[in-house]
């Protein structure tokens, strides 16, 4: 009768460790692609997001009355460093009408640590697809190399090196190295991407950080 070699024959026929890893890897895989999804969607709606706030920032309607719209609790990010900026603006405004002296610095010092928030939120859970692309391998060689041990003393227990005794035993061993290049492959092509995809939006807001500021700059000097 021939051996079942099917994913979930060699699953169950493996030793409890490199079920272990294989669960592990699986469980990480699942995970990363969770994130990778979940990351792909908040970046398209940042994107959007900031479409659309850029296009009534620039719209020539009064930058009081944006803020006012906005409301005091912003959604989107773009509306979020908007908002930090206008709020110490006026928050720097005396009440005879006056500025307080270091306002600009105030004002660039408020978006930036808005910008900062939202760059933490853009990069949340990168970290863990870095990990697993550049521990997964291990991880499946670490069930291989055991896989082939427990295979190896298999052989030695019936002093036989038949294809028949040994092709079961490699065969798990190496669908451990399988699932560690399933899970590893993914989180790095991803990772790579979605952080370049990232810093392009985080450099979006930083770029409009600057030209806000820089009116504001105008209307102080004024």
């Amino acid at each position: 009768m021939d051996a079942d070699f099917s994913f979930f024959a060699l699953f169950w026929r493996a030793s409890l460790v490199v079920q272990l890893v294989m669960i592990l890897l699986l469980v990480a895989s699942v995970w990363a692609w969770g994130i990778i999804l979940q990351k792909l969607i908040n970046y398209r709606r940042a994107r959007a997001e900031a479409a659309v706030f850029d296009e009534s920032f620039w719209s020539g309607e009064p930058l009081d009355e944006l803020y006012d719209k906005i409301g005091p609790a912003p959604e989107g990010s773009s509306e979020k460093i908007f908002a930090a900026g206008m709020l110490e603006w006026r928050r720097s405004h005396r009440q005879d009408g006056g500025l307080i002296a270091g306002a600009q610095a105030r004002i660039d010092r408020s978006m930036d640590v808005a910008i900062n928030k939202e760059a933490e939120g853009l990069n949340g859970g990168l970290s863990f697809l870095a990990t697993v692309g550049s521990t997964a391998p291990f991880v499946g060689l670490f069930g291989t190399v055991w896989g082939i041990m427990r295979s190896f003393i298999e052989i030695a227990g019936q002093q036989s090196t038949n294809l028949a005794v040994v092709a079961p035993g490699i065969a798990e061993a190496l669908l451990a190295t399988g699932l560690g290049l399933l899970a590893a492959i993914p989180a790095v092509v991803f990772y790579n991407k979605l952080s370049a995809d990232s810093d392009r939006i985080v450099a979006g807001y930083e770029a409009f950080a600057d030209e806000f500021a820089t009116i504001l700059s105008r209307q102080l000097d004024s």
